[in-house]
């Protein structure tokens, strides 16, 4: 049996993502942050993106829902709304690219 990421017949059996990208976060902000900030629409996790180097946030962050409806409603809701005085921008997440995972 091949590796699944050498198997062309390898299938991501891991469901679809409900996730929202947030962008212009203020650097301030955390993971705690932005959950709280999107727990009315029922966020279940958020990341936030920091840099390698410094540890520092990169300033923008994602935000993972239970389903398309949350996600949509949060989009509505919470795009161009202000958090830590900076208006965000929040979009459909782009589907993560398949790699391996265990």
């Amino acid at each position: 049996m091949s590796a699944p990421w050498w198997d062309s017949d390898y299938s991501d059996r891991s469901g679809p993502e409900y996730r929202c990208y947030v962008r212009n976060l203020p650097w301030s902000a955390d993971e705690r942050t932005l959950k709280d900030a999107f727990a009315d629409y029922g966020a279940i996790n958020s990341e936030i993106a920091v840099d390698r180097e410094t540890g520092r946030s990169r300033g923008f962050g994602f935000v993972t829902f239970q389903d398309s409806n949350s996600v949509r409603d949060a989009i509505q809701g919470k795009n161009g709304q202000d958090l830590g005085g900076r208006s965000i921008t929040v979009e459909q997440a782009q589907p993560r690219s398949r790699k391996w995972r265990a």
